[in-house]
C-alpha cells in the first residue's frame, strides 16, 4: 500500500534537497577559487626571485623594486597588490619552494600570519595544527601571540630536539593525558588587569562567559560538561569548579580553580573527585578522568611530592592573564635543548 505524503513534506524535502545541492557547490567554488588564488601569489613570488636573481633588475631598482613593482600594478589590476603583499608573496615562494606542499585548506591570511614566522619547524608546527583544529586566522594569531609551541614544550619540562620535530611535523597529537596539559594557561581573554587580585568564583564566572575562548585555550577535543558539578559521599555535598569531556582521548577533565599557590592539599582534594569520578560518573567506555589544579604559582618540589606515586592523573599548571613574555619562553626552550645537548 503506497501512502500519499503530506505535500507539506514534500516541499520542505524539496527546499533541504536545493539547499544540500546549493552549499556543496558553493564549498566546491571557493576551493577552487582558494587553491587558485594560492597558487598565483606562489607564481608571482617565483617571479619576483628568478628576476631578482637575474641580476639587472635588481642593480637598477635594488631595494625599490617591490615599491615600484606595487605602484604599476595597483595602477594596471587594482588593489591587492601592496608592497608588504608583494613581500608575503616573495616570502611565501622562498617558505614553499614546492608549490605541491602549500595547503589548499588554509587562506592567503593565514599563511600571511605563518609566514611572519622566521623558524621553520615553529611554522609547520602552526600550519600542521591551523589544517587538523580548523583555525580561523584569528585563532592562529592568538595561538601565536600566546607562544602555544613554546609551552607545549615546556609543559613536560623535556623539550629535545625529538619532540620539537614531531610537534613540529605533526602538530599537538593527543594519545595521552599528558598531551592535553599546557603550562602555563593563558587567559588573556578575559581582560583582567595583570595586578588586578581576584577571586576563584570570578575566574571561574569570566571564563564561562569567554568559555568559547577557554576552550581554545585548552585544546582540541574538549566540550564543555558544566560548572559547579556536584559530587555527594554520604550527607556531604563538594563541587568541582569546572567540568569537560575530551572525546578524542575519551576523559572527563576536572578543572579546580585556585586564585593563590598550590597548596598539597589541593591534591588531596582532587584525588576524592576523581575517584568518585571513576566509580559514579564514569561510562564503560570512558578512560580514567584526569585532574587539572590550576594555580597562579607552584612550587616545583612541593608539586612533585604532592602529585607522585598517585593512580590517578593530576596536574598542577600556573595560568597567567597576559600575554607570556615570548623572550622568555624561548630561552627556556632553547636552555633545555642546550642541556640535551651537553648530556
Amino acid at each position: 500500500m503506497n501512502l500519499v505524503r503530506n505535500p507539506e513534506d514534500i516541499f520542505n524535502d524539496l527546499v533541504k534537497q536545493i539547499r544540500s545541492i546549493i552549499l556543496t557547490s558553493r564549498k566546491k567554488v571557493y576551493e577552487v577559487i582558494n587553491n587558485e588564488s594560492l597558487k598565483t601569489y606562489w607564481d608571482i613570488g617565483k617571479q619576483i626571485i628568478e628576476k631578482e636573481q637575474e641580476g639587472n633588475l635588481r642593480a637598477k631598482y635594488g631595494s625599490q623594486l617591490l615599491i615600484k613593482l606595487s605602484k604599476q600594478l595597483t595602477k594596471d589590476l587594482g588593489k591587492g597588490f601592496s608592497r608588504s603583499n608583494l613581500q608575503n608573496m616573495r616570502n611565501f615562494y622562498v617558505a614553499y619552494p614546492n608549490c605541491q606542499t602549500v595547503s589548499g585548506n588554509l587562506k592567503w591570511s593565514h599563511y600571511c600570519e605563518l609566514l611572519s614566522l622566521e623558524d621553520k619547524d615553529k611554522r609547520s608546527f602552526y600550519e600542521q595544527e591551523s589544517i587538523n583544529s580548523s583555525w580561523s586566522v584569528r585563532e592562529l594569531q592568538r595561538q601565536i601571540d600566546t607562544s602555544l609551541f613554546e609551552r607545549l614544550l615546556l609543559s613536560d619540562g623535556k623539550a629535545n630536539k625529538q619532540t620539537v620535530l614531531k610537534l613540529s611535523q605533526q602538530g599537538q597529537i593527543l594519545e595521552t593525558a599528558t598531551d592535553i596539559i599546557k603550562d602555563p594557561y593563558v587567559f588573556e581573554f578575559l581582560g583582567i588587569p595583570e595586578k588586578k587580585p581576584i577571586l576563584e568564583k570570578e575566574l571561574e564566572e569570566k571564563l564561562i562567559r569567554h568559555i568559547e575562548n577557554f576552550l581554545l585555550e585548552l585544546g582540541k577535543g574538549f566540550m564543555f560538561v558544566g560548572s559547579q558539578q556536584r559530587t555527594t559521599l554520604g550527607n556531604r555535598h563538594d563541587y568541582v569548579d569546572m567540568v569537560f569531556y575530551n572525546k578524542i582521548i575519551k576523559a572527563y577533565v576536572l578543572i579546580d580553580l585556585k586564585s593563590r599557590k598550590m597548596k598539597h592539599a589541593d591534591v588531596g582534594q582532587m584525588n576524592t573527585y576523581l575517584n568518585y569520578y571513576k566509580t559514579e560518573i564514569n561510562e564503560e567506555t570512558d578512560n580514567a578522568p584526569i585532574g587539572i589544579i590550576l594555580c597562579t604559582s607552584k612550587d616545583k618540589i612541593e608539586a612533585e611530592y604532592a602529585l607522585g606515586g598517585l593512580s590517578n592523573q593530576i596536574f598542577a599548571s600556573t595560568y597567567v592573564l597576559y600575554l607570556p613574555d615570548k623572550e622568555m619562553l624561548l630561552k627556556e626552550v632553547e636552555d633545555l635543548l642546550r642541556e640535551e645537548a651537553e648530556e
